[in-house]
């Protein structure tokens, strides 16, 4: 698929905010768009989680879901891309839940509540679905907030990501599994993410690379 001219709606976090991207224009969003002569919208608020929070969070803006700010989407799109599930795991309260769920009180419900919105109201659109990076603390069940209730991995956030798109015949792109970048690995967080979580300059390049790249062979 060819890029040039397309519009792509991205929604996400604070990674697609853009946060620890040197400016603006070092972004992962703003690289596509430049690279490819796409016309990116980034849909990307920090703290941000794709299920509902139970607790009210310090933040107000971290309890903006993304099942509620998709409805704010501009619906023209000609790809949405949806990039979530670490803040989920890092801080989130909602329950791992299971595939049966269909509502955003759990993260298996949330991830069918927003596909089956994006699939209804985006009808076409090409949808692709990033799961999580790598980052510090992904084994701890209870995530990164010194919580003691076990939520799941970091791991386990990634393959119930798959396992719904899956489900919908969404387009997969598993950064989780193929992104070189992980901070755990001795290196990588001077190389690429400073603060164990958030992409520099180099990782935003590399998030970028990797997106035009699976799009432009769909």
């Amino acid at each position: 698929m060819k890029l040039e001219g397309k519009k792509i709606n991205f929604l996400g976090d604070s990674i697609t905010y853009g946060m620890s991207a040197g400016s603006t224009d070092k972004k992962y969003t703003s690289l596509v768009a430049k690279k490819t002569g796409a016309i990116c919208r980034t849909y990307g608020v920090s703290g941000t989680r794709i299920a509902k929070q139970k607790t009210p969070s310090e933040k107000p803006s971290h309890d903006l879901s993304f099942c509620m700010r998709a409805l704010e989407m501009d619906k023209d799109a000609d790809i949405v891309v949806v990039f979530g599930g670490t803040n989920d795991f890092g801080h989130g309260d909602a329950n791992m839940g299971s595939m049966d769920d269909r509502t955003d009180d759990t993260f298996y419900g949330a991830l069918h509540t927003l596909y089956t919105y994006l699939i209804k109201e985006f009808p076409n659109s090409t949808i692709i679905v990033l799961t999580p990076l790598h980052r510090l603390m992904e084994d701890n069940p209870c995530g990164t907030n010194g919580g003691s209730i076990e939520y799941g991995t970091l791991k386990d956030y990634s393959d119930a990501i798959k396992e719904v798109a899956n489900f919908y015949n969404l387009h997969i792109l598993d950064l989780f599994e193929k992104c070189e970048m992980n901070p755990n690995i001795e290196g990588h967080i001077e190389k690429y993410m400073p603060d164990g979580l958030h992409p520099n300059d180099l990782g935003h390049e590399i998030i970028a690379d990797m997106i035009i790249n699976f799009i432009e062979k769909l």
